[in-house]
């Protein structure tokens, strides 16, 4: 339920072309990766030019999808613990001789995962970017269709 009011507290109309749908976008991610950047960027059309510690909780940006206005709410969140410099995680990778993740591996990790789609940007140069949240936007109206794996089973979950 909706109440509308003007400043000077009489009612208007409250119709469906007159209110603007809240669509909520959180980011989260390991510490140090650039999530507030990536935020910022996307929120300001510009990357900021000193570093920025976590401190951008939420922004409202108006986006326009399907020739309707919306908001979009974005939400930053603290990163975890940063390992980059933990002896066992810097062990594991050695071990695993991993490397940077190859656009044909994001691709395939995530069919795997049944991801939307797989997508790369950067907030430094926006390239992307505006593909990144207009791809996760219209996600919210289109979602893909997931397979059923299980049809007994009582504990299946579902992420929205």
């Amino acid at each position: 339920r909706m109440n509308c009011k003007e400043e000077d507290d009489s009612s208007t109309d409250c119709s469906s072309n007159n209110v603007k749908k809240m669509l909520k976008c959180v980011v989260v991610g390991d510490g140090a990766v650039g999530k507030t950047c990536l935020l910022m960027s996307y929120a300001n059309d510009a990357f900021p030019e000193e570093y920025v510690p976590t401190v951008f909780d939420h922004y409202a940006v108006t986006v326009t999808v399907g020739g309707k206005q919306h908001l979009l709410g974005l939400y930053d969140t603290a990163g975890q613990i940063d390992l980059r410099d933990d002896p066992k995680t810097l062990a594991r990778l050695l071990y695993m001789k991993e490397k940077p993740l190859t656009y044909e591996h994001g691709v395939k990790l995530a069919k795997e995962i049944g991801a939307q789609c797989y997508l790369e940007c950067s907030a430094l140069t926006q390239k992307g970017l505006k593909t990144v949240f207009d791809e996760a936007i219209l996600t919210i109206f289109h979602p893909k269709k997931k397979k059923r794996r299980c049809v007994t089973c009582h504990s299946c979950c579902t992420v929205v």
